[in-house]
């Protein structure tokens, strides 16, 4: 169901919006129809926009009760629905979505008697601060912090501006952190990294005394794990996102604006570029290099270098055609065996009558 509208908007106005935000749009419909919210095709009703991104779900168009509906420039809707064809139609229920909606509200406000700040911790102003929040000494944190029950920063940590922490949130010593970043609950940022040295059977713990740097509009999923590095420093760039259940390891450089879906496993001192998306449950070895532009399909095993500009899939991941290559011949193995038994039979008769001449 939609989240409760904060006031309502006419077409006209939402047509403007996103042209301000640089989306090129064409309207066919009314413009002083009002819209409340949004809503997804089939929960739609009068009052509401909704939206098509994704073309497999094109046909339900016909079935929404909606008054308006976002889509791409080559769609067409029903008469019915006012139509506000964009160049990018999941931006433009993004945007939609903000100017309607809103963000979050955060359910406290102040500072609470009950959080412990070191006195050699420094706070920017309009800090929002919940219960049972530890800051420990030497941390600073910019303006506009928003940190709800049970986080916890250790030493000497570095924090930009407008940082959120969702409940439960543990930040280890030294890290930095940039303007702009979300963690969201239970992920622990600077845990020490995987690190052993095996001498006659036994495994020596490694002191991990590098850190984890976390840059400007990074957003972290429930959950999540990065190591800090042994020596030097753990690195999410800048506008990268997670998903939840994600683990990096210890010494990790993840490039700008990458996309990790949940359960992405990065094993130590993996490199990766700029712009590479990683689905579902992936899993990389440690040590290699992932190069810029990079599409990593569900469920696959990285276990070597990736150029850049690559799509693989598989475990082994390999460029997707091989792999759906390899997909359909597995498909096709019981007609082959079912084939060779055939040819066998054949081969067998033909032997049996040549010994009987």
């Amino acid at each position: 169901m939609a989240k409760k509208k904060q006031s309502g908007k006419t077409i006209a106005e939402l047509v403007e919006y996103l042209k301000e935000h640089g989306l090129r749009v064409h309207l066919v419909g009314d413009p002083q129809v009002i819209i409340n919210a949004v809503n997804t095709l089939e929960g739609a009703k009068q009052g509401e926009i909704t939206f098509l991104a994704n073309r497999k779900y094109i046909k339900m168009i016909n079935q929404t009760q909606a008054s308006a509906i976002i889509l791409p420039e080559t769609v067409s809707a029903p008469e019915r629905l006012v139509q506000i064809k964009v160049d990018d139609s999941y931006y433009a229920i993004c945007l939609v979505i903000i100017l309607l909606h809103g963000w979050r509200k955060h359910p406290f406000s102040g500072i609470s008697e009950s959080v412990q700040i070191d006195p050699k911790a420094k706070i920017g102003k309009n800090a929002t601060i919940a219960d049972n929040v530890t800051i420990c000494e030497e941390v600073t944190i910019g303006d506009n912090a928003v940190i709800y029950p049970g986080c916890f920063i250790g030493p000497r940590c570095k924090i930009g501006d407008n940082l959120l922490l969702y409940p439960n949130v543990t930040v280890y010593d030294d890290t930095i952190i940039g303007n702009n970043v979300t963690i969201h609950a239970g992920t622990v940022i600077g845990e020490d990294g995987f690190g052993y040295a095996t001498h006659k059977g036994i495994h020596h713990k490694i002191p991990q005394i590098g850190n984890v740097i976390i840059e400007d509009d990074v957003e972290i999923g429930a959950n999540c794990t990065i190591d800090r590095a042994s020596i030097g420093s753990t690195v999410i760039g800048k506008g990268t996102k997670f998903s939840n259940l994600i683990a990096i390891g210890h010494g990790t450089q993840i490039g700008p604006h990458c996309l990790l879906v949940a359960q992405v496993g990065i094993a130590g001192s993996t490199k990766m570029g700029h712009h590479v998306t990683m689905a579902g449950q992936v899993g990389v070895v440690g040590h290699i290099t992932i190069g810029d532009n990079v599409t990593i399909g569900a469920k696959s095993g990285v276990i070597n270098n990736v150029d850049s500009d690559q799509t693989i899939l598989g475990a082994p991941a390999m460029p997707i055609q091989e792999t759906k290559r390899q997909i359909l011949m597995i498909s096709k193995l019981s007609d082959m065996r079912d084939q060779l038994k055939a040819l066998q039979r054949r081969l067998d008769k033909i032997e049996g009558e040549r010994k009987n001449r």
